[in-house]
């Protein structure tokens, strides 16, 4: 295994010293024009690149930033690609961190911040914290944060809006028996995608009947048994609206194992619209929250920060939109 170059492979490839290498590196004066060229050509030649912490150590900054997430799912896989695009005409670099089953443990940021701030990252982005109380040195923007907005600079989707959009557009088909299978309890997500979809029920006259409202964790399994408990009623829905793709995914696969057909059998809509709600069958009906926008909009407050300055508005809040496919259809009569 090939050994990391070194300051002193640099200089010795090159045949000047150490320090005439570092001041190369940091910019500086009193190295001749050739001498400089020589250095740099050897530097990309063997593929050297200075420690991150030594960096830090020097100068106190690193030009990397992090975004942590709990675990690399369809959402967070979204939203990472957008903070790279925001930060990609900059000269920072980007670190991204992942708590092995974090997701499941609160307060996982912390830890993770602890771990990373100062020495390997100037700034982060947040993915759903559980948290936003935290003591950090660095500038730190929340994306869906569990609890909300926060002292926190932070980017949500109006997912009570997203909600209601789901939900009318079941009931405008004639649906009238439509389940909600919900995500986590403690998320503000999950809760504000449940009031959207209660609004659009009420406002059309009908009760929630408690029985269609069940619990799917945002999670695969979850949501497949969720679907069984709901195709199992005595009176089962004739739609569903999940709080994510990944649940409204698994419930077409619960439904089409049992034989009950999507859409003729049962209406599904999702919430996210990842990558795979389209190569989906029946591709599925979804809303569409800007997940890559959200990653570009808190790289953008991040850099505010970084630069010293006040994000000019620190809580975002961006639109949803309803993308009709195949998995919605008029109720069988």
């Amino acid at each position: 295994m090939q050994s990391r170059v070194t300051i002193v492979d640099v200089a010795r490839e090159a045949g000047v010293s150490v320090a005439t290498v570092s001041k190369v590196l940091n910019g500086k004066d009193g190295v001749a024009s050739a001498t400089a060229v020589r250095v740099q050509g050897v530097i990309e030649t063997l593929g050297y690149e200075s420690s991150i912490v030594a960096r830090s150590l020097r100068s106190s900054r690193t030009n990397v930033v992090g975004i942590l997430v709990p675990e690399f799912e369809p959402f967070s896989a979204e939203v990472l690609k957008g903070v790279a695009r925001g930060i990609g005409e900059t000269q920072y670099e980007l670190l991204a961190y992942a708590g092995a089953g974090a997701r499941l443990h609160e307060g996982w940021e912390r830890r993770s911040l602890s771990r990373l701030s100062g020495t390997l990252i100037d700034g982060a982005v947040l993915v759903t914290p559980t948290v936003t109380e935290v003591a950090t040195t660095i500038p730190v923007v929340a994306i869906d944060p569990h609890t909300g907005t926060s002292r926190l600079p932070s980017v949500v989707s109006d997912n009570d809006d997203g909600g209601y959009q789901a939900a009318r557009h079941l009931l405008d088909l004639g649906h009238t028996r439509i389940a909600f299978i919900s995500g986590r309890p403690d998320l503000e997500s999950s809760r504000g995608r449940e009031a959207g979809y209660r609004r659009a029920m009420t406002e059309a006259g009908l009760a929630v009947d408690p029985a269609l409202v069940v619990a799917g964790d945002y999670q695969r399994e979850g949501a497949r048994r969720a679907t069984a408990a709901l195709l199992d009623l005595a009176e089962p829905p004739t739609a569903v609206f999940a709080a994510n793709d990944l649940s409204a995914l698994a419930t077409i696969e619960e439904a089409t194992q049992r034989g009950v057909d999507v859409p003729g059998g049962l209406s599904v809509v999702g919430f996210d619209d990842v990558p795979e709600a389209a190569r989906s069958v029946p591709g599925l009906t979804t809303v569409r929250q800007q997940m890559s926008e959200m990653g570009a909009v808190a790289a953008a407050m991040l850099l505010d920060l970084l630069r010293r300055s006040e994000p000019v508005n620190p809580h975002v809040r961006l639109g949803t939109e309803l993308v009709v496919r195949a998995s919605t259809a008029v109720p069988r009569r």
